[in-house]
């Protein structure tokens, strides 16, 4: 691109007017062509003049060449010391039953799940028992009077208001929809035309929509008008994250604005984002993988460095966040530039930008915002076939009273799990391994599993086990077998 220093290109005000954006690296015809024909496609969507300014704001960044990167020499680590760990918090269990009347749990709804092959809602996916992650949070929300929220996305809303219609509940949920960024084509910054799906042309912006769509939905409102302040926010595909009275007692008795769950680095969390400190304002900061130059992703990943990674499970006052949106009118969180293809399940359709942010970057916007240790009981994730077989397994239970947890007779996590993608890493393909259910990984430490193998029903698997067919047809562990060790089929 030219570097040619032209006065800007118009962005749409919340009044209809036009205000300029300076621009570095185009002519100023080209980015006010550029910039135009994003505009024009946002407003034919009909979406908020706050989100095509959102939008905008980071558009500039973009063909700036901005990629959103946080370096090393802006960060240091976080010390143990520096946060308070959940053990000891015991105490303001009590402030937090007292203000429980007070809070909502906000269900993050967005994700297709497309990373496991599935084309609905990730929700909407069998977990335990014969329910869904739907069914689980709903029921256990139910059961603890707690007021629960969804935030869907265009991709996931009919589903899951459909799914709601169906389950049985004494305090039916509410919800929201969050917004959609329009999808930049890699070769000219220009948007995409996907006639043959004009859905494919759009993108979810992020769990960072959050703040903005819960405001502009009017919901926000809603909720305080109803007397709620406070706010458990957590994705839908995590089940240990339940609601916690004296997690909430400590937020309301340090008035913290914004309350950022993390927990311990593993081996296997090496690849996330971290927790970090913003050298010049002492905040809190979160760098996620994404905004690591490539450089110093060995840094990144040292987790003997940064020792902390968050969540998402995060706690909200939204009196505070109210009062900062009626100022401000979005949260300007740093931005997460994510290359793609158009079509997600079609690697050779054309290569786009997709511009997200992550809910839990605010940390370093909101003064006053905090993070507290956690165990790692409060965060299991299904991003993968292999986390699903852990949920499934004997190291979790589930039934209707007690809701979803950690089997007491597990000692420590769950084991690290590493299916083969070609065989398992889509869900049908999955299923197929598994007709009978998860083996028993009750006394298994790790699992590695290489080839096509199917599991016959009762298996158990005891200490570090690998699995090995390289026969080039499907192989069987036979009914009722214990596998230690390796095994080649």
């Amino acid at each position: 691109m030219r570097s040619t220093a032209f006065p800007g290109f118009p962005d749409v005000g919340s009044n209809g007017t036009t205000h300029r954006i300076d621009m570095e690296t185009m002519t100023q015809s080209e980015a006010t062509a550029k910039a135009d024909m994003f505009v024009r496609k946002m407003k034919d969507a009909h979406l908020h003049p706050d989100v095509i300014d959102t939008f905008c704001l980071y558009y500039r960044k973009v063909v700036e060449g901005d990629r959103g990167l946080i370096y090393s020499r802006d960060i240091r680590p976080v010390r143990g010391d520096e946060i308070d760990h959940r053990d000891k918090l015991g105490s303001f269990a009590k402030i937090g039953a007292s203000a429980r009347g007070s809070a909502v749990m906000i269900v993050l709804n967005g994700g297709l799940g497309t990373s496991m092959g599935l084309a609905g809602p990730k929700s909407l996916l069998m977990a335990r028992e014969g329910k869904s992650f739907l069914e689980i949070i709903c029921h256990q929300a139910d059961r603890q009077h707690l007021r629960l929220t969804f935030m869907n996305s265009f991709n996931t809303h009919e589903a899951t208001l459909k799914a709601l219609s169906a389950i049985q509940l004494k305090h039916p949920p509410t919800w929201f929809v969050q917004n959609k960024f329009p999808k930049i084509l890699q070769q000219g910054l220009i948007p995409v035309q996907w006639p043959a799906n004009p859905e494919l042309e759009w993108n979810p912006p992020g769990h960072g929509d959050l703040y903005g769509a819960i405001f502009q939905s009017g919901v926000l409102a809603h909720l305080l008008d109803m007397g709620v302040r406070y706010a458990l926010v957590a994705n839908c595909d995590n089940l240990g994250a339940t609601f916690d009275d004296a997690l909430l007692g400590y937020m309301v008795e340090k008035r913290f604005p914004f309350l950022m769950e993390v927990a311990r680095r593993g081996p296997g969390d090496f690849k996330g984002g971290h927790l970090a400190v913003q050298k010049e304002t002492g905040r809190l900061l979160l760098r996620e993988s994404a905004q690591c130059p490539d450089d110093e992703i060995a840094i990144s990943q040292d987790i003997a460095t940064y020792h902390f990674f968050n969540t998402n499970n995060l706690w909200v006052d939204l009196a505070f966040l109210h009062d900062f949106l009626g100022r401000e009118r979005f949260v300007r969180l740093p931005m997460i530039l994510n290359p793609k293809t158009v079509d997600p399940r079609d690697e050779s359709s054309p290569k786009v930008y997709q511009i997200e942010t992550a809910m839990g970057s605010a940390i370093v916007l909101f003064e006053g915002a905090a993070a507290v240790e956690v165990p790692r009981s409060r965060f299991y994730p299904v991003k993968k076939c292999n986390e699903l077989l852990a949920i499934r397994s004997d190291c979790f239970l589930y039934d209707d009273v007690s809701g979803f947890r950690q089997n007491p007779q597990r000692a420590g996590e769950p084991p690290v799990i590493d299916l083969d993608s070609k065989f398992y890493g889509l869900i049908d393909r999955f299923e197929a391994r598994f007709p009978f259910g998860s083996p028993s990984l009750m006394r298994c430490r790790s699992l590695k599993v290489r080839g096509d193998v199917l599991f016959g029903r009762n298996i158990e698997l005891e200490g570090d086990v690998e699995i090995i067919n390289e026969r080039g047809v499907q192989m069987r562990i036979p009914d009722e077998a214990l596998v230690e060790g390796t095994l080649y089929l």
